[in-house]
């Protein structure tokens, strides 16, 4: 199949540090390609892939600072894609909501994954609105708030396990890998490891830095006055963003992996980063977590923050063996790409079939599409993306 991969602007794919979707886009993009496919990539210019580059923007947005709002730089890129659209057999988009309006006159199929949360309740007129968008879920319980959306599938976010080391767990110590907010939960996982008096090691990156944003000074409050008191713990290391191999090596040295997290987390991407490299997870039982964690056999799902001290006593039943084969059987980037296939082959039949909503190119943009053709439609709905 001619497939175009519609990344976020905001990391490079797959990102030198922290960025969870630009990574789950660059693994898809490489299984992809390996299977034959030819497969173009709509990212920055930093970007690299064994498909073809289209570059939106020389690099990635927060390598060169955060801009405010990013809607302008997407916007340019899903034009483009629009433009090219007739070149492609279908067209995936990471992107969420905005680009549900190209999606809906473009001579090709769009599918779109939504990688963020969906409870917003600014943000149900639009997807009541774009019903029909064919839609597709990186976990079940990321469904439930629009339940009556057009889902097409459930694809669970898949790893290249043959680059991802296994480990003893033998370094003694609980690891947390996430960002410092207050929905990642990184406060608990100190409580925890202090009640139960193991090391913490902490990779996590720190709060942006453009301060008009509400959602950036809130991060910020949180770590100075609920994080940064407790670093002064021995028990703690805080250790800040890390690259792959640093985020491997930490990982396959602990004893567990702590997911303290306050949100309806979509997936979890660093959960099965963990049990690739052998490492339990100990982990809210909300969300998805009970969709990627076995109780008991690949970790503990915990109710309170009492459970997840208890669980600490239980690691060493946890077969670590198991934990990386469940990486291998469940979440590998293979199986990942053949689900996003049949989800390319059940829509683009659709649309063969003449089932779905179209509109007329031309009458929506005129002989060419402009970058700003769509912004009315969607600016009013822009908020901070979730990673």
């Amino acid at each position: 199949m001619r497939i175009a991969q519609v990344a976020p602007l905001i990391e490079s794919v797959p990102p030198k540090l922290y960025g969870g979707t630009e990574r789950v886009v660059a693994n898809l993009v490489a299984e992809l390609t390996a299977m034959g496919h030819d497969v173009t990539l709509y990212a920055s210019g930093d970007s690299r892939t064994s498909g073809r580059l289209i570059s939106i923007v020389e690099q990635a947005l927060w390598t060169v600072g955060a801009p405010s709002n990013d809607l302008a730089y997407h916007t340019i890129e899903l034009s483009r894609v629009l433009r090219d659209a007739a070149d492609f057999d279908i067209i995936h988009s990471h992107l969420d909501f905005p680009a549900y309006p190209y999606g809906r006159v473009s001579p090709t199929p769009w599918i779109h994954t939504m990688h963020g949360r969906l409870d917003a309740a600014e943000l149900q007129p639009l997807y009541r609105e774009y019903s029909e968008t064919p839609i597709v879920s990186i976990s079940n319980s990321q469904r439930k708030p629009l339940a009556g959306a057009n889902w097409i599938a459930t694809v669970y976010n898949g790893i290249d396990t043959t680059r991802i080391p296994t480990g003893s767990g033998q370094g003694g110590y609980l690891a947390f890998l996430g960002r410092i907010s207050p929905e990642k939960g990184v406060a608990e996982a100190i409580e925890v490891a202090r009640r139960v008096g193991m090391p913490l090691k902490i990779a996590a990156r720190m709060p942006l830095t453009n301060l008009d944003n509400e959602w950036v000074r809130a991060d910020w409050a949180y770590y100075n006055e609920q994080v940064r008191p407790l670093l002064d713990d021995p028990l703690v290391e805080f250790i800040g963003e890390v690259d792959d191999a640093g985020k491997y090596e930490l990982l396959k040295d602990a004893s567990a992996l702590l997911f303290p997290i306050n949100w309806p987390e979509p997936f979890g991407l660093v959960m099965i980063e963990a049990l690739a490299c052998g490492t339990p997870v100990i982990a809210r039982a909300i969300a998805s977590a009970p969709e990627v964690i076995k109780d008991a056999r690949t970790g503990f799902l915990c109710d309170t923050l009492d459970a997840m001290v208890a669980a600490c006593s239980r690691i060493g039943e946890i077969d670590r063996a198991e934990c990386r084969r469940e990486a291998e059987q469940r979440f590998s980037a293979r199986s990942m790409a053949l689900g996003y296939l049949d989800a390319y082959r059940a829509v683009a039949d659709a649309r063969a079939c003449g089932s779905g909503l179209m509109s007329d190119l031309d009458d929506f943009f005129g002989d060419q599409p402009s970058p700003n053709a769509l912004r009315h439609h969607i600016d009013a709905w822009a908020i901070p993306a979730e990673s």
